[in-house]
This record gives C-alpha cells, sequence and structure tokens, in this order.
C-alpha cells in the first residue's frame, strides 16, 4: 500500500459508511482506532497489514478524523495482544471471509499449476493473482512469505509435471 494519497482517493477507498461505522461501535482510544484502520485497510486490499506501519500516515490520519480520535493513538494499538485477534475475527466475518487453511493453499497451487503457469511465470504478477484468488475464494491470505513459498512450489510442481510429461512425448531411441 506504498503510495501518495489524494484526499479524492481517501474519500473514495477509506470513508466509513453509516453501517461499518456501527462496527467501530463502542470501542475506545487506540483501540477504536486500531480497529478502524484494520477495517478499512481490509476492505481496500483483502487482507490484514503485515506490520503495523505499513498504512501510510495519511490513511490513518483520514480515518482518525472520521472517528474523532488523535491519529497519533494508532502507534499504541497493541499489534500482538487479544484485541487485534477479536478484531480480525469481527472484521473477517463483517466482510465473509474466513481464515486460510492448507487445503486452500494446496487448492491455489492446484490452480496456478492449471489455469496460470502455463502462460505467466513473472513473480510479481504471480503474487498479485495469487492475492486476486484468495480475495476471489473468500480467505484471508497467509503471509506474504507463505505466499512466496506456496508460488515457488506451484513453480515448481508445473515444471516437474512440464518435463515429465515432455519426457513420454519421447520418442524410445531418442531418450536413449
Amino acid at each position: 500500500m506504498k503510495r501518495n494519497w489524494e484526499l479524492e482517493e481517501l474519500i473514495e477507498h477509506f470513508t466509513f459508511l453509516p453501517n461499518e461505522m456501527q462496527q467501530v461501535g463502542n470501542k475506545s482510544g487506540e483501540t477504536r482506532l486500531g480497529f478502524a484502520v484494520l477495517f478499512k485497510f481490509f476492505q481496500y486490499e483483502a487482507r490484514f497489514p503485515f506490520h503495523k506501519f505499513e498504512v501510510p500516515k495519511a490513511v490513518i490520519q483520514y480515518i482518525a478524523k472520521q472517528i474523532e480520535a488523535p491519529a497519533e493513538l494508532y502507534t499504541q494499538y497493541d499489534w500482538a495482544g487479544r484485541s487485534i485477534t477479536y478484531h480480525r475475527t469481527q472484521i473477517r466475518e463483517f466482510f465473509g471471509f474466513r481464515e486460510d487453511t492448507i487445503n486452500d493453499a494446496e487448492e491455489v497451487i492446484d490452480w496456478l499449476c492449471k489455469s496460470v503457469l502455463f502462460q505467466d511465470h513473472d513473480f510479481e504478477h504471480l503474487v498479485e493473482t495469487v492475492y486476486r484468488r484468495f480475495q476471489d475464494m473468500r480467505v484471508v491470505p497467509p503471509t506474504a512469505d507463505r505466499i512466496e513459498r506456496l508460488i515457488r512450489a506451484a513453480i515448481r510442481t508445473y515444471e516437474e509435471q512440464f518435463f515429465q510429461a515432455t519426457l513420454e512425448k519421447l520418442p524410445t531411441p531418442s531418450m536413449a
């Protein structure tokens, strides 16, 4: 989410609607702001931030104004406690997402092998494609490291299958 935000973009992507503001509810202080930032970040990216400071200051300030909280409180939001775990659950449920499983990773690897890798091996593009796939599945994607390992596993599997299929097509005299 690295970029400079124009006011129009902040309004379009990070303005709370009344039903969304109800989710912020009676939370207060850094918990209120932390939840609101997670909520809007997830709505925009279909994932949670990898670390607290991934969210641009302009976005935090814009959200803080809407919920009438000082933007400085965001630094006090506990990134490892029970509150953030509960907040993530609330947000996932609101947007109809669930946590990822091993089966989801296997499904994405299989999908990459069958539907994507025959035409595209650009790693950055594959990362974007995998995030979109998880979003389409309504699954919160795993960490960036796990996404990278998943893609590398898919490439390895695809290449092994490709080489095996090629080998099987070679005539016996050529293989000797």
